[in-house]
């Protein structure tokens, strides 16, 4: 009694794991098959489809070729005894000579030819089938008179025509109805090697469903691991690429995901760290100079305050040019683009700097183009990118040195030049000059007051435009800074 209570009690369990739903009201979770299971069944499935649809198509093949064949070669021998059946009911005048005499009936089928021919040749393949013994004489009416009795009105038949009338059917009991009626051993033998090969097929399907669905599965569940790895903010991850298929292109893929995450991440900490060192310096000589004040260590005097307010504006700039990074970096900034006239931005944006040049002691030349130098682009967004690089060319060039700016057509387009004199830049960090926050140690360092977002602005606005910018060695002894701009026919 107890073994029966414990074996209701495990099918009870079982129950409750198959139906969310358990007999004590609780709600179990569904079953889910993993993915080596779901490619397993459908391999499977497949192949289980295929060898059916292969099995139906070959009985159909066999039936309507090897059967039709057969019942061709019957035809064929129909057509030989029919003139005997018509000579039988010309002679006698009815079928009263052939009806219930099987006698009669198989002498009419014998094969034409002397007994000692027919010794020497083999029987005709119809015979061989059994043919004559599927043959039947019918009536006008349909009603048998000899023969086979399975024989009906469906049945494969011939007209029995006596001058010109009919007078009956020769008929024939097609091979497959023959074969379904007398349940031969040929045919349930096929049947029975038709299943073994099936379930063989089906066994050796079943293995190789098994390997693939394996392998595939284990570098699919590789990929997934990888990417919640990645998904967690473990960016190290890396896949080891496994052939040139679809996954092994996907795990490249990943791979590529990976770097352009780990990238992210390391510019992120990069621009927290260097956002807040350009803020803590500001911030602790404020912090500084209003501790000295309220100390009563320094007087409240337009000079004492001439400082805060100093860094109070290298703080709004850094903000604004922060802000500006910002959108120009994230396509926020909506550009009006038209055909515009590009040496008309530059000398608008040198005219707004000439005073703060000649006060710093600098040359500035800008000379205007006689022809007009078409470009398509923001009128408004091509002049800060001349004024941000004129206040660099201003910031980092030594009193009394010369900044020259100039355009020139180029073949599919315009590039403006703005160059200064010393001091000038390494070769090895003119490809980093465009990136925030840098700047150069030595003579162009922080000691000018900028917050080095610029140049990285600058950057923005020629990807806007379709454009290119780089920095290289002036001949004048510091830098060139070329910006080229696509034309605007």
């Amino acid at each position: 009694m107890n073994n029966v209570q414990q074996i209701r009690r495990l099918a009870a369990n079982t129950v409750c794991r198959l139906d969310p739903a358990g007999p004590d009201g609780a709600n179990y979770p569904p079953m889910k098959l993993d993915i080596t299971a779901k490619l397993f069944f459908a391999i499977l499935a497949a192949c289980a489809l295929l060898l059916g649809v292969s099995s139906v198509i070959g009985r159909w093949q066999f039936e309507r070729s090897f059967m039709g064949y057969l019942n061709e070669q019957g035809v064929e021998r129909m057509r030989e005894v029919l003139p005997r059946v018509v000579e039988g009911y010309q002679r006698h005048g009815d079928w009263a000579f052939v009806r219930d005499q099987p006698d009669v009936w198989f002498q009419m089928m014998r094969p034409v030819g002397t007994q000692e021919a027919l010794n020497r040749r083999s029987l005709p393949v119809s015979d061989q089938t059994g043919a004559v013994l599927r043959l039947a004489l019918l009536d006008l009416d349909g009603t048998r008179l000899v023969g086979n009795p399975d024989v009906t009105l469906k049945s494969i038949r011939l007209p029995v025509e006596v001058a010109g009338r009919q007078v009956g059917w020769l008929a024939m009991v097609p091979f497959q109805q023959a074969i379904a009626a007398g349940d031969v051993r040929f045919y349930r033998d096929q049947m029975r090697a038709r299943w073994a090969i099936a379930a063989v097929m089906l066994i050796v399907a079943a293995v190789l469903a098994g390997l693939l669905s394996r392998a595939l599965s284990g570098r699919v569940r590789g990929l997934t691991g990888a990417i919640h790895r990645l998904a967690a903010g473990d960016y190290a991850t890396r896949i080891a690429p496994v052939g040139d298929d679809e996954l092994g292109r996907l795990a490249q893929d990943v791979n590529r995901l990976a770097d352009t995450l780990d990238g992210i991440e390391q510019n992120r900490r990069t621009f927290m760290a260097d956002i807040s060192h350009e803020l803590r310096t500001p911030l602790a000589v404020l912090r500084a100079e209003l501790e000295a004040i309220q100390d009563g260590i320094r007087p409240m005097t337009p000079a004492t305050l001439a400082p805060l307010q100093g860094e109070v504006q290298q703080l709004g700039k850094l903000i604004d040019d922060l802000y500006e990074l910002a959108t120009t970096q994230s396509g926020e900034i909506s550009y009006r683009f038209a055909r515009i006239d590009l040496d008309g931005a530059l000398q608008a944006a040198v005219a707004g700097m000439r005073g703060r040049f000649a006060d710093a002691g600098l040359a500035l030349e800008a000379d205007a183009v006689p022809l007009p130098l078409l470009v398509w682009g923001d009128e408004r967004r091509l002049q800060q990118l001349f004024a941000n690089l004129l206040e660099n060319a201003l910031r980092y060039t030594d009193r009394g040195g010369r900044v020259v700016a100039k355009l020139r057509g180029v073949e599919g387009g315009v590039e403006a030049v703005i160059e200064d004199s010393a001091p000038g830049v390494a070769e090895d960090k003119h490809a980093r000059l465009f990136e925030r926050f840098y700047r150069v140690e030595g003579s162009r360092n922080r000691a000018s007051g900028g917050s080095g977002l610029g140049l990285a602005i600058c950057r923005n606005i020629v990807q806007a435009h379709a454009g290119t910018i780089r920095a290289e060695a002036s001949p004048l002894g510091g830098l060139r800074v070329v910006v080229s701009l696509p034309a605007g026919h």
